[in-house]
């Protein structure tokens, strides 16, 4: 499915909007608001840490400031930007070269064993959403193929351009996923809290800890691993491979320390991703969700009614998805619980690497989770609509 062609409807209602606005004019706007969104986001998540919120403040800050940008540019300029999804990829990218990095050293084996029951959990939890969407669409009287959009646990962004691309509902299916991927951002991370104690605060970015190594040779290894990122993730972002943003990114965090030990003229030299990469990704992860919010039109109260509910029961089914993988597996509650959250698969990975609690579990199986559900969405869009279609034909 082409996840670019959100793009051109977006550019299309602003020039029409005003045609004298070309594309280079529309590009300045969203760079400024973007520049705004990440120097508003940057006091509140330190505000944040030192509240010891825990070590994805960054992503409730980042939330924030999209929210009051978006509002503010309604409010006080008469303009209305779309959400960035390039901000989100390049997020993406960032927070998988911080996880790679992590997983460098991880058990392949152990993880790879493991497939069969991710497999498992995510045709599980691809079921459950499609049965939750029936039920979504009986009792609110939406379409079929609008309510299965708006409940299959899948990215805001793609959903939403689904929508877009069939003459859908756009606002209700991005209203829907909005909910479910702020509920889990800050649902799970605060059971994860609670139950990981003070281990958790602890692992709160220190404000005065340096986010940034000024050694030469670390800054040109870091310069060499985000040009090596970006021609990598690219081409996949490009050719719609699944996930490709996350997925190319934790590649390249994986192997860029064995590639430099492989070289004989690198010697001892070892890099990691400086804390600023996993703030800046944090950031721009926590600003898509918030300007999702910010773009929201106005409800009724019965839509957002429903829209909960949906919510609720898609989280009901993670919790029972959990419960499945205890059973099948040696994994702890935790784990399982970071593994089966339905959505916001690079937080629940964050969240993990947070607590240096079995990240390769949970990274491996939200990306079959990732890679499952974007290479089988033209399966699930074409029985949607058929489907859809059955229900609409008079009786």
């Amino acid at each position: 499915m082409n996840q670019s062609v959100s793009v051109a409807p977006n550019l299309e209602e602003h020039t029409n909007e005003n045609p004298v606005v070309t594309k280079e004019q529309l590009f300045g706007k969203q760079l400024i608001v973007l520049l705004l969104e990440v120097l508003l986001a940057l006091p509140l998540g330190l505000l944040l840490a030192k509240f010891h919120v825990g070590g994805i403040a960054w992503i409730f800050g980042g939330i924030a400031a999209g929210i009051i940008v978006l509002q503010g540019c309604r409010l006080f300029y008469e303009y209305s930007p779309k959400p960035n999804r390039t901000a989100r990829k390049v997020g993406m990218a960032l927070v998988g070269l911080t996880v790679g990095a992590s997983n460098a050293n991880a058990n392949v084996a152990s993880v790879a064993s493991g497939i069969p029951i991710f497999i498992f959990l995510t045709l599980f939890m691809l079921l459950c959403g499609s049965c939750i969407g029936y039920i979504y669409s009986r009792v609110s009287k939406t379409n079929l193929m609008t309510a299965m959009l708006a409940t299959v646990p899948g990215g805001v962004g793609i959903m939403a351009a689904i929508a877009a691309d069939y003459n859908k509902n756009v606002s209700l299916v991005a209203l829907v996923q909005a909910i479910r991927v702020t509920s889990v951002v800050f649902l799970i991370p605060l059971i994860a809290r609670t139950s990981a104690g003070n281990y958790w605060n602890s692992q709160t970015l220190p404000v005065k800890s340096a986010w940034l190594n000024l050694d030469p040779s670390q800054l040109g290894l870091l310069l060499l691993v985000l040009l090596i990122t970006a021609l990598v993730v690219y081409p996949a972002i490009l050719f719609n491979i699944p996930a490709g943003d996350f997925f190319g990114a934790l590649l390249i965090g994986i192997g860029f320390n064995p590639l430099l030990h492989w070289l004989p003229f690198m010697g001892d030299i070892s890099f990691s991703p400086p804390p600023l990469i996993n703030l800046l990704g944090q950031m721009l992860l926590g600003i898509t969700i918030g300007e999702y919010w910010g773009d929201k039109p106005n409800f009724n109260r019965r839509t957002v009614g429903y829209a909960l509910m949906s919510v609720a029961m898609t989280l009901i089914a993670g919790a029972i998805a959990a419960i499945l993988a205890m059973q099948l597996t040696s994994w702890d509650w935790l784990t399982c619980l970071l593994v089966t959250a339905p959505g916001g698969s690079a937080e629940m990975i964050l969240v993990s690497l947070v607590l240096n609690h079995n990240v390769e579990i949970v990274t491996t199986g939200h990306l079959v989770r990732l890679i499952a559900i974007n290479s089988s969405l033209p399966l699930w869009v074409f029985l949607f609509r058929r489907l859809d279609e059955k229900l609409s034909e008079p009786v």
